[in-house]
């Protein structure tokens, strides 16, 4: 599914939700009457959610025009205007809800991806983004991360094979696990083990992995896992990882850090709408 029609599919179940049989509250104005609105960020922020913002407004009245004064993906200061809004005043008052939900949304998203991004910056780690995401929204989170610097790991279930701690146990150990998983494997899906220790570790490069995730693990087993791979594979760490120790994991040597709190502990960024007299 390209953008374009993840954008659409948002938009109209957002529409749908919010408006349903109609928005009685705007019945208020004159159908014919035509209003200039700003969108105002109360808060230092990345802009993020552009397109899902641009067509909320449009599906109800492709005459609407957006002015943005930032660019996706750039940071803004608080008080900043960040777009301009001319239309009919029905569609703005209806679109305005879901638009800003969109815009505050992802914002926060790919803002709290450039503050961990930043974080690591001289490291050779990735920030890395997880399944961990709103119900309905995970290409347009996964979209967000992308726009804040960061990186999408898989998107679903679908496009790459993670080996968990219980597929290894349901499995009967890492080496059985990952044989299974390389002869069921299409030859464009990677596989990626999960591990929690160092003997776990040396069984999945024993067993031929080149993508292996490092579950939980304290700094100095990570150092020890680096040293111990030594190239042969890109490792990943996860768990508990939080913007006062990103630094520490990324200096260990790993590749990747992959954060769920990128996705799924968002404080929506501070946006408003006021119409302009």
């Amino acid at each position: 599914m390209n953008l374009a029609s993840v954008i659409e599919r948002d938009v109209n179940a957002a529409l749908s939700e919010d408006v349903g049989s109609g928005d009685l509250t705007a019945l208020l104005t004159p159908a014919e009457q035509h209003a200039q609105a700003h969108v105002l960020c109360r808060q230092k922020t990345v802009i993020c959610g552009q397109l899902w913002f641009e067509t909320c407004f449009r599906r109800l009245d492709p005459g609407v025009a957006v002015n943005w004064r930032a660019a996706e993906g750039a940071t803004v200061a608080a008080g900043a205007v960040v777009c301009t809004i001319s239309g009919a005043v029905r569609a703005l008052l209806t679109g305005e809800r879901a638009a800003l939900n969109f815009l505050q949304t992802l914002s926060a998203v790919a803002t709290v991806t450039r503050r961990y991004v930043e974080a690591v910056a001289g490291t050779r780690a990735a920030i890395v983004d997880t399944r961990k995401t709103l119900p309905g929204l995970r290409i347009a989170q996964k979209y967000a991360v992308k726009v804040g610097g960061g990186t999408n790991h898989r998107m679903g279930l679908y496009d790459a094979m993670l080996i968990k701690e219980n597929h290894i146990a349901a499995a009967g150990g890492v080496r059985a696990a990952y044989t299974q998983a390389h002869r069921l494997a299409p030859p464009d899906v990677w596989i990626q083990v999960e591990v929690e220790t160092l003997d776990q570790l040396r069984e999945a490069l024993a067993a031929g992995a080149t993508k292996i995730l490092l579950d939980n693990m304290e700094l100095e087993r990570m150092r020890e896992a680096v040293k111990l791979v030594a190239g042969r594979a890109e490792l990943e760490a996860s768990g508990s990882v939080t913007l006062e120790n990103v630094r520490a994991i990324a200096e260990t040597g790993v590749d990747r850090i992959s954060i769920g709190s990128l996705t799924k502990d968002i404080e929506a960024a501070d946006f408003s709408m006021r119409f302009i007299e």
